[in-house]
Order: structure tokens, then C-alpha cells, then sequence
């Protein structure tokens, strides 16, 4: 038997599912746990062993405030539980899964070498809020695991199936290839998820699906599903393009920043020698979205609240995701056999969901 971790490292949490595998079998979920609220604090620990609750929705005691920090915490709450018998010692754990947001051009997943975590490491200032912290994860599983096999998993590598008059973005095609300029998406883990989950449950040949996919959280985008496969999204080279999270602007006027600052394109007090983020990066990954708008990162705060910035960014939020809709509802030639809302923020908010379904009536999804 060999004990598996899914490792997801979020922008503002971490969560690891925990599986045994015997040999010719499918692996079996057994336990389930996680971080949240990284962006704000305190950060909250749920964990639950065989589909039974252990730990609720605790506040955490001590200073977690990194992907870092939360994956040393999830690492030791596996091992301290004594009912958990598959995960004795840190030695049980075989295969540790990693959730990488750019893969850059890869299109499968692959084991973690000395040359793989080089290029992941040149990707990062790509997806700064996410690549950096897998990677954080990463060298602390080689770390405190080094019997086990790190695999990463790429959220892009299901958008390798986008067209090229979708991906191809209309600048100096040498410099965009000499310096991999292209949309790329994200997601992806989620998206593939959806699109066998919807086709199962519609009982239709994965081949056939034609869906609208919404990845609903702290990070947000848009996927037109097309016969299966990814044909458009709405992150491109990073994930900062289409719509708007809690902390990132979404697609805004590329001018914009040079108006919002001076000083955009200087590097970041925030950067480090293994990341270099431009203060313009900054502004926009970190200092904008929902939260610039509201002072808040929690939507459930801004969904439930009459206040006028949070009505302004509730209705931002459904406007531009609407947007997206329509467009992949033409891209996709009407044909589209469902909308489907993911992420926590497509599960939980039932106001939200109402609102974009009411919104996008007209093209009779509803």
C-alpha cells in the first residue's frame, strides 16, 4: 500500500487530500484537510479522517501566515492523528502531488527533477501568488519527505488545446515566441474535473460536452469547454487576465497602471531573488480586486452585505462574469449544454449564482 498526497496550495489557503493506494487499484480517499484564510487572519484549520469531521473550523493558535507555515501545520495534524494508521510516520508517505498554476509548455504532469524545479522556478514570476508557495511546499516535501516522489500537476496543461487564433496575442510573433508570450490559462486541474464530473452526470460521451465552466474564488476565471477540451478562457499568460479576485484587478486597460503610479516599473520591496515582481505586478495581483474596493477578501462579507461598496463590487463581479458568458455562448455557437459554477465561491453563493443565471436569461440557459 502506498499513501498518496494532493497537495493544492491557493493564494490564501492549502488543502491535502490524503490516499491509499494498493497496487492495481484505484486510489481511496481517506482523509481530507486544509488552511484557510492565509489573506485573513486567523487562519482556520478543518480536518476530517473517513468522511468524519476531527477538527470543525478551528482558529489556528500561532502565527500561520504562509503556504509554508500551513503545509508544516497540515503535515503534523496528519501524523499526530493516531486513527489515522496509514500515516505513521512521515516514511508512509509515498507520491506527494503537487498543484503547480503555470507549467509554462507543458502538457501533462511531471516527477519533480533538479530540471523541472529550475524551470518552475523561472515560471513564478508568472503566477506569483501561487507558483512561488507550491514551490515553498515543494522543497519542504523534499525536505521532510525525501523517500517520497514529488509530482507536479499543471493547471495549464489542460488549455493546451486551445486554437491558436485564441492563444496567440497580436504582438511581434518573434519576441512572442522566443519568449513564450501566449495565453496559457489556468485552473485547469478544476476545468478537467468539471468536464468528466458534468459529463458523467449528464450521461453524455466527454467528447460531446459543450459547457460554460466558472472557477469561482479568491482567484476567478472563465472556460469555454468545447467537445471535452479547453477552446477559451479567460487567464492568459498569468493569471491576472479576465476577471477580477479578491486581490487582483482582472483585465483592466493596460495603460492604467502607469496613470495609477510612477514608479510602476520599478521591482517590488516585495521581491526576492527568486522572485522579481514590478511594483505595476504588485498593484495588480495584490492591491486590487474585491478587497481594494471593499477593505474585505471575504465575498460571503460582500454577497450578504447592502453597503454601497459592497453592492458595487458584488455587481463588478456578476457584470464581468456575465461578460464571459455571452462571449463563450457565441464562441461555442450556442451550442452549450450547461453553465456550471465551481470554486468556493460558485458553491457557496447562492446570490451570486442567481444573479449571473438571471443576468444571461436571454440566451435561454436558464
Amino acid at each position: 500500500m502506498k499513501v498518496i498526497l494532493s497537495i493544492n496550495a491557493g493564494s490564501s489557503s492549502v488543502k491535502i487530500s490524503v490516499y491509499s493506494a494498493d497496487k492495481n487499484a484505484a486510489p481511496r480517499q481517506i482523509a481530507d484537510t486544509q488552511v484557510s484564510g492565509l489573506t485573513a487572519p486567523p487562519a482556520r484549520l478543518k480536518y476530517s479522517r473517513s468522511g468524519r469531521s476531527i477538527v470543525e473550523d478551528e482558529a489556528v493558535d500561532g502565527d500561520v501566515r504562509s503556504q509554508g507555515d500551513a503545509f508544516e501545520l497540515l503535515l503534523k495534524t496528519l501524523i499526530d492523528d493516531a486513527e489515522l494508521r496509514e500515516v505513521g510516520s512521515k516514511g508512509d508517505i509515498a507520491i506527494a502531488c503537487h498543484r503547480i498554476v503555470h507549467g509554462g509548455d507543458c502538457d501533462d504532469s511531471k516527477v519533480i527533477t533538479k530540471e523541472t524545479h529550475h524551470r518552475l522556478e523561472e515560471l513564478s514570476d508568472l503566477a506569483p501568488l501561487h507558483n512561488g508557495p507550491a514551490l515553498t511546499i515543494v522543497d519542504s516535501c523534499i525536505k521532510q519527505l525525501p523517500d517520497a516522489i514529488n509530482v507536479a500537476c499543471f493547471d495549464s496543461q489542460f488549455h493546451a488545446t486551445m486554437p491558436p487564433h485564441i492563444s496567440t496575442y497580436p504582438i511581434d510573433q518573434g519576441i512572442a515566441k522566443k519568449n513564450r508570450l501566449r495565453k496559457y490559462g489556468f485552473h485547469g486541474l478544476s476545468y478537467a474535473f468539471v468536464a468528466r464530473s458534468v459529463a458523467e452526470f449528464l450521461g453524455k460521451d466527454l467528447g460531446e460536452l459543450n459547457i460554460i465552466a466558472l472557477h469561482l474564488g479568491s482567484g476567478a476565471s472563465a472556460c469555454a469547454i468545447k467537445g471535452g477540451k479547453s477552446w477559451d478562457t479567460s487567464m492568459g499568460l498569468t493569471p491576472l487576465a479576465g476577471l477580477p479576485g479578491a486581490t487582483r484587478s482582472g483585465s483592466v486597460d493596460p495603460s492604467l497602471v502607469f496613470h495609477y503610479a510612477s514608479d510602476v516599473g520599478k521591482l517590488s520591496p516585495a521581491s526576492t531573488k527568486d522572485l522579481h515582481m514590478s511594483k505595476a505586478e504588485e498593484i495588480l495581483n495584490e492591491q486590487s480586486g474585491w478587497k481594494s474596493l471593499t477593505g474585505t477578501t471575504d465575498f460571503g462579507v460582500i454577497a450578504g452585505s447592502d453597503e454601497p461598496q459592497h453592492k458595487l463590487a458584488f455587481d463588478l463581479l456578476v457584470d464581468r462574469i456575465c461578460g464571459f458568458v455571452g462571449s463563450y455562448y457565441v464562441s461555442l455557437q450556442g451550442q452549450v449544454d450547461a453553465v456550471v459554477f465551481a470554486g468556493g465561491i460558485g458553491e457557496r453563493s447562492a446570490k451570486l449564482r442567481r444573479a449571473v443565471v438571471g443576468r444571461t436569461g436571454c440566451l435561454g440557459l436558464a
